[in-house]
C-alpha cells in the first residue's frame, strides 16, 4: 500500500481537486483506493456528498479511539464510508477535527495516529490519498508521517510562487524532524497559458524547484466546475477534456516513480 498526501499550507489551489481526479485515475486502473479527508472543513467529503455532521462516525473517532491494533482497525472500519467512485472509498472528515491540537495536546505519538490506523488496512488498498489542511499543525503532521509521497499543488501565481517557497522550507525542516524521507513533487494547478503573469509564474517555479517539479501542469478547464456540480471527478465527466488528460498524465507519471 502507498500514501500520497496532498499537501499546502495555501488554500484554493487544487487540493481536493486533485484528490478526486487521481483517485478517479487510479481506480479505472482497478487500484483500490482509500481517500482520507484530514481537513475539518470537508470539502472532500463534501464533493463526494458526504455529509459528515449525518454520520454517526468519522475520522475523529479514529483520533479519539484508543491506540491499539485491534480497536483502532474496528473503527477505522466503521468509520470508512463507500463513495460513487468505483473502488474509492473514504473516511469522512468532522469539524471536530479542528479541535485535535488541543485535545491531543498531552498524547504521545499523536503524529502516528493515521500512520498506525493505515497500518492496520495495510493489505485492503492498493493506493491511500490523503487531502491536507492548509494548517501547520497535528491533522498536517499525521499525513507527512504516513506518506510515501507528497504532492504540493500550487496556483501559477506569484503570491502562490512565495507561499510555496514557505511550503517547501516548512516540508524540508518537518521531514527533517521526523526523519522521513517521502518524495515532494509540485504540481502546477490552474494554469492558464493565455496571461503572461501565468507563464512567468511557471517559468519561475520551474528555475526555482527544478529537481521537484512535475514536468506538467493543471490547466484552467470549465469541466471541473461541472463535475464538482455534481460531486463526479472530471474523468468521469469529461474523460476526453485537457483537465482530465492532464490528470491521467500526472497519476500515470507518479505511478512510474514508485
Amino acid at each position: 500500500m502507498k500514501v500520497w498526501s496532498l499537501v499546502n499550507q495555501k488554500g484554493g489551489v487544487g487540493k481536493t481537486t486533485s484528490t478526486i481526479s487521481i483517485a478517479a485515475c487510479l481506480s479505472a486502473l482497478g487500484k483500490r483506493v482509500l481517500l482520507i479527508d484530514l481537513d475539518p472543513q470537508s470539502s472532500l467529503s463534501y464533493y463526494l456528498g458526504i455529509d459528515s455532521d449525518t454520520l454517526q462516525h468519522t475520522l475523529f473517532d479514529v483520533f479519539t479511539s484508543p491506540q491499539n491494533t485491534v480497536k483502532l482497525k474496528a473503527i477505522v472500519n466503521k468509520v470508512t464510508v463507500q463513495t460513487s467512485i468505483q473502488n474509492v472509498t473514504l473516511l469522512p472528515s468532522h469539524m471536530a477535527l479542528s479541535t485535535i491540537d488541543n485535545a491531543l495536546s498531552q498524547q504521545t505519538g499523536k503524529g502516528l495516529i493515521i500512520k498506525n490506523a493505515l497500518d492496520c488496512i495495510s493489505s485492503d488498498y492498493d493506493y491511500v490519498l490523503i487531502d491536507c489542511p492548509p494548517v501547520l499543525g497535528v491533522l498536517m503532521i499525521n499525513a507527512i508521517t504516513s506518506s510515501d509521497k507528497l504532492i504540493l499543488p500550487t496556483q501559477t501565481e506569484y503570491l502562490a510562487f512565495q507561499g510555496l517557497q514557505r511550503m517547501m522550507s516548512t516540508l524540508e525542516k518537518l521531514r527533517t524532524n521526523l526523519k522521513q524521507d517521502a518524495r515532494i513533487l509540485i504540481v502546477p494547478t490552474l494554469f492558464d497559458r493565455r496571461y503572461n503573469a501565468a507563464i512567468r509564474t511557471y517559468s519561475l517555479i520551474r528555475e526555482t524547484f527544478k529537481e521537484s517539479l512535475w514536468k506538467g501542469y493543471i490547466p484552467i478547464d470549465t469541466k471541473f466546475r461541472d463535475a464538482s456540480a455534481i460531486g463526479a471527478s472530471i474523468v468521469e465527466v469529461a474523460p476526453e477534456s485537457r483537465g482530465a488528460f492532464a490528470y491521467e498524465k500526472l497519476t500515470n507519471d507518479l505511478l512510474k516513480h514508485e
